[in-house]
């Protein structure tokens, strides 16, 4: 006859052994995942300052997916710079082709870190038509 406590020991290794399992076959995120989530958190928690479009560019390597780069430059305490952004999969909320040299934008950047920063997300847009 075997022990109650043994069929206890039983069932929770069998639960922890199911919970592992299922923690580590998670899927692992993708980079538009990665950036979706960054443009969110940014647009939560970012501070705006003004900037201005330097140039809209598309890049086809030969490999990957064609990307359609938004160029743009701010100044954060005295500070300048240069960024980009993929928007490829943000053109439903923009008119790439108003975008133009020295068009004034709008960005959200993070205080923490002035380098960490973008121009158009989900909910939000910098581009001044």
């Amino acid at each position: 006859m075997i022990p109650f406590g043994m069929y206890t020991f039983v069932v929770g290794a069998v639960g922890l052994a199911a919970a592992s399992y299922a923690l580590l076959r998670r899927k692992p995120k993708t980079p538009n995942d990665l950036e979706r989530e960054r443009r969110v958190w940014l647009n939560n928690v970012g501070r705006i300052t003004d900037g201005t479009v330097i140039d809209v560019q598309e890049i086809v390597p030969g490999v990957h997916r064609a990307a359609t780069m938004l160029i743009y430059q701010y100044d954060v305490a005295g500070v300048s710079y240069e960024a980009s952004q993929d928007v490829t999969y943000l053109r439903q909320w923009i008119n790439l082709h108003s975008c133009r040299l020295g068009l004034p934008t709008s960005v959200k950047y993070d205080p923490h870190n002035p380098g960490n920063s973008m121009v158009i997300a989900e909910g939000w847009m910098g581009l001044r038509q």
